[in-house]
């Protein structure tokens, strides 16, 4: 395994990030990711991960309403890993009580609720990474600045980070926490794949200038950068998120699928591994987060570390794509 620094900080991160949004209670009485995986089930999963030398984990307070925070507390706790060689990355931002008051978004009421909450489920002092699960345009910047900050001086969190808005919003936060000598965020996870790659017009230039770490969710566009078209899998049977977010533009992404088919079949590896290693050589990119299922997926995730592309080889997967309509990871666009 290969460790780097997350953006401008001193914080060693595994080149791999574990998604831990396939944790928690399955099915969909417990959230929107049904095919989530449990306990006895995430345990070969995640010994596979440490085995390898994966030592970043990423969840939220969403995924399964809370449940994927409790499994993976309680899998760090079984595994007896050392608090201060792994780094625990959460967020907050998405409805935890639909439809009450306070509900959720990034108020100040909001932020220190809902941390508290996460540290109780992780069964943890502190988490390593906070993140603010998309922007909150209700709330003003300024007061959702200052509770994070505030988070991270009562100790709750080490660093905060952002996850996908436009590059306008993310840099205008940063100055709200600038210019009050507030904490400022380390890190975007964005989505960023073959098949999306809209963040190389301002949100990726502008984390490389201020050094921001960059760790994408989605690398495998929810899967299907992993198989062939119109492979049938457990989770595309019972995903009812991913089609929302993915199946906009399946006349722009098909080419790019078998495209990359082709090529991983050239090089003798799978469709997952030559995709992540597109991914992992681009040098602004710190870790992916990688979510699976299967223990087979993980080894198959660290593997494409060892891939080495040619710049022929970067250039002709790059070639079939064409431009998309910008979206959140919900599917709505963001116009």
């Amino acid at each position: 395994m290969h460790y780097v620094k997350l953006g401008s900080t001193g914080l060693d991160v595994s080149r791999i990030c574990l998604g831990c949004m396939s944790f928690g209670a399955p099915g969909s009485d417990h959230g929107v990711f049904p095919w989530a995986v449990d306990f006895e089930e995430a345990k070969p999963i995640f010994q596979q991960a440490i085995e390898l030398g994966i030592n970043y984990f990423d969840t939220s307070n969403q995924y399964q309403y809370g449940t994927s925070e409790e499994v993976t507390g309680k899998l760090i706790r079984h595994f007896g890993l050392n608090r201060d060689e792994i780094v625990v990355a959460t967020k907050v931002r998405f409805d935890m009580r639909i439809g009450r008051p306070n509900g959720g978004g990034l108020s100040r009421k909001e932020i220190f609720s809902e941390i508290k909450a996460s540290l109780k489920r992780l069964n943890m002092d502190y988490v390593d990474l906070y993140q603010i699960h998309r922007p909150d345009l209700n709330t003003p910047f300024e007061e959702t600045m200052e509770a994070l900050h505030d988070v991270v001086k009562a100790g709750y969190a080490r660093y905060i980070g952002a996850s996908t808005m436009y590059a306008w919003q993310f840099q205008k936060m940063q100055n709200i926490a600038e210019c009050h000598n507030w904490t400022r965020f380390v890190s975007m996870q964005n989505q960023y794949n073959l098949m999306y790659r809209e963040e190389e017009r301002e949100m990726i230039p502008y984390c490389r200038s201020e050094k921001i770490g960059l760790v994408p969710w989605s690398p495998l566009a929810g899967g299907r950068l992993a198989h062939p078209l119109g492979t049938v899998t457990k989770r595309n049977q019972i995903d009812t998120i991913s089609p929302m977010v993915w199946d906009h533009a399946k006349h722009l992404d098909e080419p790019v699928i078998t495209n990359l088919q082709k090529m991983a079949q050239e090089r003798g590896v799978s469709m997952a591994q030559e995709a992540l290693a597109w991914v992992l050589s681009k040098p602004f990119i710190t870790a992916p987060i990688v979510g699976t299922t299967k223990p087979e997926h993980v080894q198959e995730a660290v593997a494409a570390l060892d891939i080495v592309l040619s710049d022929d080889e970067m250039t002709a997967l790059e070639a079939p794509y064409q431009p998309h309509n910008v979206i959140d990871d919900h599917g709505f666009l963001m116009f």
